[in-house]
């Protein structure tokens, strides 16, 4: 049921952020994440937000130009992790203002604290922006609109 680790990475399966929480899932299977998803590009119909992959399994959400990630080797509740990759995006939102590459790298400190604030040792706690406003007390760089 549980996330083994979470990624974000750019457009080109660059790592920009990566919490592992079990350390089961290696960064190097990311390659083989990328490959599926470029299929999924050249064919939309085949599309998934969840996937299989050597023994990992993969949920994703794609924002802008980044691709929100969590693999398992375990059993994963596919959905409790999309949501909970959903609801990540919207706490980014609120922290940030948009949720793009650059809003993530100059942010990348907070970024680490929300990931450690939102998930414990794989399992979704706290998603909810107010609730985090009191545990995380530094200032985000917001981006410009």
């Amino acid at each position: 049921m549980a996330a083994s680790a979470v990624f974000i990475l750019d457009v080109k399966g660059k790592i920009l952020i990566a919490r592992d929480y079990r350390g089961d899932v290696p960064a190097s299977a990311l390659e083989n994440f990328m490959k599926r998803v470029n299929e999924f590009d050249s064919e939309p119909s085949e599309e998934r937000p969840v996937f299989l992959e050597d023994g990992i399994t993969f949920a994703y959400v794609k924002v802008s130009n980044l691709y929100l990630v969590a693999a398992s080797r375990s059993n994963m509740n596919a959905m409790s992790l999309l949501l909970f990759l959903h609801k990540l995006v919207d706490i980014f939102k609120d922290y940030f203002r948009e949720v793009v590459e650059e809003s993530i790298r100059d942010n990348f400190v907070i970024v680490y604290e929300l990931l450690d604030e939102v998930m414990d040792f794989g399992y979704p706690q706290y998603t909810e922006a107010k609730i985090l406003s009191e545990f995380i007390k530094t200032d985000a760089y917001k981006m410009e609109v």
